[in-house]
């Protein structure tokens, strides 16, 4: 198991790399926030994780399956990650960030080929995300008049210098 990379991945590698082409700009693996996430997206408060299918188990993935021996070790270890991974989101959500799980699953194949359909539902994400934000407020006309949005016109007079 020493030999299992935790950051650095090609998945994580062709993700970011796909992202900052896109024009996001991100911290990496930050240790300050719960969970270590993979990509921090600071400016949409934002945090992204990439999760590996076997060891955070994917429901109904092919790639998350138990190993034939040793079984009772590796059923408590994956269980124990799903458990931290649902902490940690718990506290990240109530500390006000937006969290995004991507399976390696979803990238698996693409990272050597074409990614764009994932970097397209990410960026559509964190665009939704976006435009909740920012509220706007709309100035309709009543009964034929403009609703003025700045203030009366203040005519200013110097005083007089003594």
């Amino acid at each position: 198991m020493s030999k299992i990379r935790s950051k650095d991945t090609k998945p994580e590698l062709a993700l970011r790399k796909a992202l900052f082409a896109r024009g996001f700009r991100y911290r990496v693996n930050d240790k300050h926030l719960p969970g270590k996430p993979d990509i921090v997206l600071p400016k949409y408060k934002t945090i992204i994780f990439l999760h590996g299918c076997f060891w955070h188990r994917h429901e109904g993935c092919k790639y998350a399956y138990t190993p034939k021996t040793n079984t009772k070790f590796w059923v408590d270890k994956i269980t124990s990650n799903k458990d931290r991974d649902k902490i940690n989101t718990e506290k990240l959500i109530a500390s006000g960030w937006n969290v995004i799980i991507v399976w390696e699953c979803e990238i698996r194949h693409t990272y050597k080929h074409d990614i764009t359909p994932l970097i397209d539902r990410i960026s559509a994400m964190l665009y939704e995300q976006i435009s909740q934000k920012i509220s706007m407020k709309i100035y309709e006309e009543r009964e034929n008049e403009i609703a003025l949005v700045a203030e009366d016109i203040v005519e200013y007079r110097r005083k007089p210098k003594q």
